[in-house]
């Protein structure tokens, strides 16, 4: 179609060379993400898809209700290639409402539900989107009024559709689905998609201004899907207990939801990340796999596990988004009997995960290996030379599911990839033995006069102590060394602990006493961004402040 070039304007496709490459080895299947779910509903229509409460769906309800919602948008006037912003939390009609604009050829931004105004009219403008989809009140935000405002200002957006009751000049996303008569699963002519089309766009983690748009192709996203899926285990018997927003790649495709629907599997959607209400969810659906983060785990690790229930079905506790310490891995395995996977990944594509067969050294202390023999992997020095195993350096990637650049911004295009194609990550890394071991971002690096200290390193350090629920080390200013290490610690509830304890410990673990912190800050949470990341530059702000009034 000639509108399917316009949307490839903005973006930087793989050379021709590369995708014959990956198709001639299989790595894409030339399928789009509609296709891969509509493969399992013919292998198993009847088998369950989805649990949300007392809500179930099987894989023929969830295929019906993705058509009928696909012929109603299309008679609302999508078109192929349309852009939306989608700001849906998690929900069966998440699911609904993402397959059916796949399914048309619409193209879904998808927002946090935490994105308020300023990143959402950036969204709306950059991607010159045509609808935006929203719930009417989610956790007492109500968002129909920040709708309203946004179509009084972006001249591309004709449509508003809200899950629950909508407002003046709005289109309830219930009503649509409220109509179960059948329809034709065709399409009209001109609607769908290529597997080579851009079929969705994630967000950047955004810790440094306002996110930039990752374009997904479905070729690249279904091997994403597909291949974290089989290195987690996933089949047919898995059952997926998605916590964290469906809207964040981790969630939604690594291999999150859409892997275990790409293998037939359940995928069961929580409301509440505490313990009990997980254990509950673990006993009455049979979980196996579960996806978390740093904050959840380790607030589950500082509470009595629930022995009321039974936990037997739970096979792997994956962490993602922030690495976890080593002694924090040992701990889930212990407490919860199942057996931990770290991913270390990016929404612009490379995926690393420790394999669930890996020996407990690797499994407790690696960040994991790349999950595709096509990844390709350097590790290159401030000069972009390639250092030695075990050196720290900048990991730098591409292969068959790392984008090539962002969408319609080639001035971050050329800062974060190379002219060849490989993706700038940011992070610090080693490689031994093939697995890469994060040392932290590059950004995350002190330079205490000359001497560099890795945050990540005294953080691990820091969590050893009984009374540490969580920390997060930053720089800040100093007047002689340049910088200095401030950690921020959240403590266990009603522990006493002060820069003495903490630094008297360190020493215990014989770590260099230049890499000690100069300053400690009790507190009860941290900063975080939309996608659940700790805010470093928020917390770097904190002691710079309070170091300027000290001065003052």
């Amino acid at each position: 179609m000639e509108i399917g070039r316009e949307i490839l304007a903005g973006c930087t496709a793989w050379p021709e060379e590369f995708a014959s490459r990956y198709r001639r080895e299989s790595y894409w299947a030339d399928i789009t993400l509609h296709d891969m779910l509509t493969n399992s509903i013919r292998a198993a229509p009847s088998r369950t898809a989805l649990v949300f409460g007392k809500r179930r769906v099987s894989y023929a309800q969830l295929g019906a209700a993705i058509d009928r919602l696909a012929e109603r948008l299309i008679k609302l006037g999508f078109r192929p290639c349309d852009r939306v912003v989608f700001q849906l939390p998690n929900s069966i009609e998440f699911l609904i409402v993402f397959f059916a604009l796949l399914r048309i050829g619409v193209i879904p931004v998808l927002a946090l539900p935490a994105h308020r105004h300023e990143e959402i009219s950036h969204f709306i403008a950059h991607s010159g989107a045509t609808g935006y989809f929203v719930p009417d009140v989610w956790r007492g935000y109500d968002y129909r009024p920040l709708a309203e405002r946004l179509s009084a200002n972006a001249p591309t957006l004709r449509h508003v559709l809200v899950l629950g009751e909508s407002g003046a000049g709005q289109t309830s996303i219930n009503d649509l689905l409220a109509d179960n008569r059948h329809v034709e699963a065709c399409l009209p002519a001109g609607y769908g998609s290529s597997p080579d089309d851009i079929a969705l766009m994630l967000l950047s983690g955004g810790t440094t201004g306002l996110p930039k748009m990752i374009p997904r192709t479905h070729n690249d996203y279904v091997y994403n899907c597909r291949q974290s899926g089989e290195i987690a285990g996933f089949d047919a018997d898995t059952v997926f207990l998605a916590l964290l927003p469906m809207a964040h790649n981790y969630t939604l495709g690594c291999p999150g939801v859409l892997g275990a629907l790409a293998r037939g599997g359940t995928a069961v959607i929580a409301t509440d990340a505490t313990i009990d209400a997980v254990a509950r969810l673990i006993e009455e659906e049979r979980v196996s796999v579960i996806s978390a983060a740093v904050p959840q785990i380790v607030n589950w690790l500082n509470v009595k596990r629930p022995e009321s229930y039974d936990l037997s079905s739970l096979r792997v506790l994956m962490n993602g988004g922030a690495k976890l310490a080593p002694e924090l891995r040992r701990r889930v395995e212990l407490q919860f009997g199942c057996r931990f996977q770290e991913s270390f990944g990016t929404g612009e594509g490379l995926l690393n995960m420790t394999r669930l067969d890996d020996p407990a050294e690797i499994r407790f202390n690696s960040s994991g290996r790349p999950i595709s023999p096509a990844d390709e992997i350097r590790i290159v020095d401030e000069n972009g030379n390639d250092v030695c195993d075990g050196e720290p350096g900048e990991l730098v990637c591409r292969g068959p599911y790392t984008v090539r650049g962002y969408y319609k911004d080639p001035e971050k295009t050329r800062a974060a990839f190379t002219r060849d194609g490989f993706y700038r990550m940011g992070d610090l890394v080693r490689r031994v033995d093939g697995n890469l071991y994060l040392d932290g971002r590059l950004k995350d690096i002190i330079n205490r006069g000359g001497e560099k200290i890795s945050c990540e390193e005294v953080e691990d350090h820091i969590l050893s102590h009984p009374k540490v629920k969580n920390a997060c080390v930053v720089a800040m200013p100093d007047p002689v060394f340049g910088e200095k290490a401030c950690a921020f610690v959240i403590p266990v509830e009603g522990a006493s602990f002060d820069l003495s304890e903490m630094n008297n410990f360190l020493l215990g673990r014989e770590i260099a006493k230049f890499k000690l912190p100069e300053r400690l800050r009790l507190v009860q949470e941290f900063p975080t961004s939309p996608a659940g990341k700790i805010l470093r530059r928020e917390l770097r702000r904190i002691v710079r402040d309070e170091i300027a009034r000290e001065h003052a």
